[in-house]
């Protein structure tokens, strides 16, 4: 009897605290490279995403809770720009209209977007976003052999790395 209810208040514990936004990871080789992406993984819930929860021409975290990371372990290209090798906080500027822009910063270790600060941009890119039909739930990342791909509610993109 004691061990159904041990169990039975584990499983409310674990529904109860159970995090909205969890911590996810993404890694492969791209171009005998070792890419790691290390964020807080939203959902969408029924919200308007860009435009409203991430505001347009502001600078977001690309994820929830503690800034998202990228780490490469070798120096690379990020579509076409030099980036050198070492573990990166990662943001985005999303526009209402145009490319967005993707930012690589020097400081890796930001409670979301609070500590961004433009002087420890190490690069940034521009990304055409594309918009899709079918709606991606909880925000997403995937390392594959020609970069990474990141989507979330109807938006996509992909940054080419070499």
């Amino acid at each position: 009897m004691k061990f159904k209810l041990s169990l039975i208040l584990l499983f409310a514990a674990t529904v109860m605290f159970a995090q909205k936004s969890p911590r996810k990871q993404s890694s492969g080789e791209v171009a005998g490279v070792k890419v790691e992406v290390d964020y807080g993984a939203p959902s969408v819930r029924g919200r308007v995403i860009f435009g409203d929860l991430v505001k347009f021409d502001k600078v977001w975290r690309a994820g929830a809770n503690e800034n998202t990371t990228m780490s490469f372990s070798k120096d690379v290209k990020i579509n076409g720009k030099a980036l050198p090798a070492g573990k990166y906080g990662f943001f985005i500027i999303p526009h209402k209209s145009g490319d967005w822009e993707l930012i690589f910063s020097k400081k890796n270790d930001s409670w979301g977007s609070n500590g961004y600060s433009e002087d420890n941009d190490q690069l940034r890119v521009k990304v055409a976003p594309q918009s899709n039909d079918n709606s991606v739930e909880m925000m997403k990342f995937d390392v594959t052999e020609s970069g990474i791909h990141f989507a979330w509610d109807k938006t996509s993109w992909v940054i080419s790395i070499k």
